[in-house]
């Protein structure tokens, strides 16, 4: 997959940068593959799905601290790990290649590769979203991206809900465990690996509501 967001097409490069008014514009993967980041409003996101451009603004400051803690996790495992047998690395706020456009994952991390990934070709192993407040956009996360993330080839998908206080679990065989904020959160993917829920939602309270 192109890298998203870099040379815009004719149609973009002689108009208005992207931004909030050019939420559900028509696109195709190939147009919106080839925006740059520097012909786009920095403070929101941007993802395609079924051919219209969905921007919204970026998260805010709890939501981020939950993505930075958690990469601060993983990271540290697989420095822990240096075989390369599991964590082969992490990134916020990627795009996964979904087979109706481009959606961005809060973190994604790369599992058994045994080498350094390729952001832009291999599919991440593990995608994780931070649950919004707004009912919409919780059901995007709990139903729309868990399908879109299964059908991408995503191995696991972990739906961190700080204002249910869990964090669900969601394999590609559809099999679905939910992980209470005082319960440890492991995966046979990351052997070794474990977390507190809780202490990631302690992250988000430090940066407000």
């Amino acid at each position: 997959m192109a890298t998203p967001l870099a040379p815009p097409p004719p149609e973009v490069a002689s108009g208005a940068a992207i931004g909030p008014n050019s939420n559900g514009m028509s696109m195709t993967t190939e147009e919106f593959d080839a925006v740059r980041y520097e012909d786009c409003d920095p403070g929101f996101r941007y993802e395609l799905v079924r051919g219209v451009l969905i921007v919204s603004p970026i998260p805010k400051n709890p939501h981020e601290a939950m993505i930075d803690d958690l990469g601060f996790r993983v990271e540290k495992y697989r420095r822990e790990h240096p075989d390369g047998a599991a964590c082969d690395g992490t990134l916020p706020g990627r795009y996964v290649e979904t087979f109706i456009g481009r959606r961005i994952a809060d973190r994604v991390v790369w599992c058994g590769l045994g080498r350094d990934p390729n952001h832009a070709e291999d599919v991440p192993t593990i995608a994780v979203e931070i649950v919004s407040e707004r009912t919409r956009d919780r059901r995007r996360e709990y139903l729309e991206k868990r399908a879109e993330h299964r059908d991408a080839g995503v191995a696991e998908y972990w739906i961190v809900d700080r204002f249910a206080r869990t964090v669900t679990v969601v394999e590609s065989s559809g099999t679905e465990r939910a992980i209470g904020e005082q319960d440890s959160l492991t995966s046979p993917l990351l052997p070794g690996f474990s977390i507190t829920p809780l202490d990631l939602f302690r992250e988000a309270e430090r940066w407000g509501s």
